[in-house]
């Protein structure tokens, strides 16, 4: 049976061949998976392309944890959840990543200061969240891994400044970006006809140095040229305003559980949680802890404000909250 490749696919095989990063080869190797035709002529070379992209995504989980990465644009995932910094340049993403965060990235008055992606650990309450700072985004002055950082993320966070003259350059650059990276903010309609390769993404914008606009004309400049349907927050990186807004919304817009465990007779630790998506059961949670427990659970003990009572019985597809603590019996 042929294939019957369309032309959109094949520009997709090309751009892979010609690609330079492995970021690029991912990119290339997922449209074209999106766009390959699905019937009996073409399982082979799905098989082949899922192979491929397998690997890249292996070699790209095992880049050395030294000073040095083995490939510009790529950063390993930590903690809660991934937010990368979009911005036009000059916005503030850096000293907004210095203010949340221990990293220390090169911050000046100048525009394209940042030229790789810089990754930082933000504390909230007791997980971490990883916050990405990104090279500006400028019409036509885009770095080529850009894209694949963002698509891999949790969420976008869109990092403005309110003191920027004309608002209207940095939206457009926004807007393209977004649309070349087939990447639609939550609560926005994707374009029609939706594109398989389209992918959702919790967006915040941020928009920064609140402190200069003493009324609000400023905020209301910025929500017009950026959209009024994205959410927004007001923030200030170099005095603090907002940041403790900003976390918590930046931790519960990942969705998110932290559930403690314990041994029978001891308390349980109240410094390490685990992480686990919202809805996530008992049986994924002794998955986390080691694969043999799983297969090997019998039922758990429940304590939190969700349970009927200190220590309820449940079984391994018992649904958790946030808060839990559970006791797990094999």
């Amino acid at each position: 049976m042929p294939a019957n490749l369309t032309p959109q696919y094949k520009a997709a095989e090309l751009r892979y061949q010609k690609a330079a990063t492995r970021a690029e080869k991912e990119e290339a190797l997922r449209e074209m998976i999106a766009l390959l035709p699905k019937h009996k002529g073409t399982e082979k070379l799905q098989a082949d392309l899922r192979r491929r992209l397998s690997k890249l995504e292996a070699e790209a989980a095992h880049v050395p944890r030294s000073g040095h990465r083995a490939e510009v644009g790529h950063v390993t995932r930590e903690g809660a959840g991934q937010w990368v910094l979009l911005g036009p340049p000059n916005g503030g993403k850096s000293s907004l990543l210095q203010a949340l965060t221990h990293a220390r990235p090169q911050v000046a008055d100048y525009p394209f200061t940042t030229r790789d992606a810089q990754p930082g650990m933000m504390s909230f309450e007791d997980v971490q969240v990883q916050l990405v700072d990104t090279p500006a985004l400028a019409s036509g002055h885009t770095e080529p891994w850009l894209a694949n950082l963002a698509r891999g993320a949790d969420g976008l966070l869109l990092v403005v400044d309110l003191a920027a003259l004309d608002q209207r350059p940095g939206a457009r650059a926004l807007a393209e970006f977004l649309e070349r990276a087939h990447l639609v903010p939550s609560g926005r309609p994707a374009p029609s006809p939706a594109s398989p390769l389209i992918l959702v993404r919790p967006a915040l914008l941020v928009a920064n140095k609140c402190d200069l606009d003493l009324d609000g004309t400023l905020l209301a400049l910025a929500r017009d040229a950026f959209g009024q349907d994205l959410p927004c927050l007001a923030v200030s990186a170099l005095r603090g305003d907002g940041l403790d807004l900003l976390r918590p919304r930046l931790y519960h817009e990942l969705h998110r559980i932290r559930v403690h465990t314990k041994e029978p007779g001891h308390p349980p630790d109240p410094t390490r949680p685990f992480v686990l998506r919202e809805g996530a059961t008992v049986e994924e949670l002794a998955q986390h802890v080691h694969a043999d427990l799983a297969l090997r659970l019998r039922f758990a003990r429940l304590w939190g404000s969700h349970a009927r009572f200190d220590g309820q019985l449940v079984d391994r597809h018992h649904v958790l909250a946030d808060g839990d603590v559970v006791e797990l019996h094999g």
